[in-house]
């Protein structure tokens, strides 16, 4: 049987801590040891959706073993997804219904395209 994974972080309250780290974690490269001991988060790989240059999008798996919100948009205790702009953690179905609102978008923006198109080509006077 292997073992679980563990991380030792330096805290500004509990000094050293060790805890457990889920697989998905991509591990503590930017940990501050001031952090607080229930400000302590695992994070996964970044998603970003990039455009031009510009992120439009970036969303990620995290977890904050110690948290004590109640806000469960602020993450928490259960793993989630963060999703940076909106600044909220989602649980499954708001991200299900994120990609939704986002294909629709991707829609909306193919028409446009198409109606520029159109208007480029003289067709749509």
């Amino acid at each position: 049987m292997t073992e679980p994974r563990t991380v030792t972080l330096a805290t500004a309250d509990h000094g050293k801590v060790t805890i457990p780290e889920p697989t998905w974690c991509a591990g503590h490269s930017h940990h501050d040891p001031n952090t607080q001991h229930v400000d302590l988060i695992h994070a996964g790989h970044a998603v970003d959706c990039t455009h031009l240059g510009t992120n439009l999008f970036s969303a990620e798996l995290v977890q904050s073993p110690h948290a004590t919100s109640s806000a469960p948009h602020l993450g928490g205790r259960t793993p989630g997804v963060s999703v940076y702009p909106l600044s909220r953690t989602l649980d499954p179905v708001q991200l299900y219904d994120l990609a939704a609102a986002l294909d629709g978008y991707a829609d909306r923006l193919r028409d446009l395209a198409d109606q520029l198109a159109a208007t480029l080509t003289g067709g749509g006077q």
